[in-house]
């Protein structure tokens, strides 16, 4: 089992820039390939952003594609979403998610989910 916690969320204005982090304890973080998702008031909660579990591959939904860029440090045990140019739109409380299996996009593919962390973005 693995614990993952988020921080760095936070107010910013449009065109702004955030660096959110989800440190993992627990089991080797090196075997879980990692996401990042997030839910809005009133909506489902979305895919955002995934990384395979060494690293070398990502992928990113096109909402966030060019303005959002996953990465991980495993000897850290922890993951990053550089977020830059933010809108309005990315407001929504953001989660970080393990899966066991290879990288994902869906909610299904993740075994393991962080309490999340607000992000505001004001116009």
């Amino acid at each position: 089992q693995v614990q993952l916690v988020e921080s760095g969320g936070g107010l910013v204005q449009a065109g702004g820039s955030l660096r959110l982090s989800c440190a993992a304890s627990g089991r080797t973080f090196s075997r879980y390939a990692m996401g990042w998702f997030r839910q809005a008031p009133g909506k489902e909660r979305e895919f955002v952003a995934a990384i395979s579990k060494s690293g070398g591959s990502t992928y990113y939904a096109d909402s966030v594609k060019g303005r959002f860029t996953i990465s991980r440090d495993n000897a850290k045990n922890t993951m990053y979403l550089q977020m830059n140019s933010l809108k309005p739109e990315d407001t929504a409380v953001y989660y970080c998610a393990a899966a066991t299996g290879l990288l994902a996009t869906k909610r299904q593919n993740y075994d393991y989910w962080g309490q999340g962390t607000q992000v505001t973005v004001s116009s």
